[in-house]
């Protein structure tokens, strides 16, 4: 079970007995210890603006080394993925999404640089997700960007680049109209 499947079974759970051991007396019993921002942080997500990017940098050189370490055994040398493995493809497929045979890749698919970076920090490697460093994630983020033509092979991303990539089909979704 993921981690956050776990929180939320977890939360759901007190919820429950928390309201049938204090609906007498009252409303929330002291059950546990409140939970903070930073307990909550390793299971939100961060958004398309970039809110809560953490410190650190990295270019495609060296994401390319830690990507040839911990992701080509999935996603290929060539990030076409790995059908044996179930790594999906991470470039190509520009321009198929309105075709017969859509192909989604952070190239083609995918509207927000930002979102490659969250779900390789909550999720990648597939063996030891959560692993790798801030360094390395913004790294192996810069390195699928360059290897999709998205960003200059020599670019730096941080915090405050790396929000401001324009993705291909960044245009290619229907704005949530639901208020905030």
């Amino acid at each position: 079970m993921s981690p956050l499947r776990t929180f939320a079974s977890i939360a759901v759970l007190a919820g429950a007995i928390g309201g049938v051991a204090g609906a007498e007396n009252e409303p929330f019993p002291e059950f546990g210890a409140p939970v903070s921002t930073a307990d909550l942080a390793p299971y939100l997500a961060i958004p398309p603006s970039g809110a809560g990017l953490p410190a650190g940098r990295g270019d495609a050189a060296r994401g390319k080394v830690v990507y040839e370490a911990k992701c080509v055994a999935c996603h290929g040398e060539r990030l076409e993925g790995v059908k044996e493995t179930g790594g999906a493809a991470l470039v190509g497929g520009r321009g198929t999404l309105a075709t017969p045979k859509p192909v989604k890749t952070v190239e083609s698919y995918w509207p927000f640089a930002t979102t490659v970076f969250d779900y390789v920090k909550r999720a990648m490697p597939f063996n030891a997700p959560g692993s790798l460093t801030n360094d390395e994630i913004y790294a192996v983020t810069a390195y699928i960007l360059a290897s999709g033509q998205i960003i200059p092979e020599t670019a730096m991303i941080d915090a405050a680049s790396l929000a401001k990539v324009k993705m291909p089909n960044r245009d290619g979704f229907i704005p949530d109209p639901r208020p905030k």
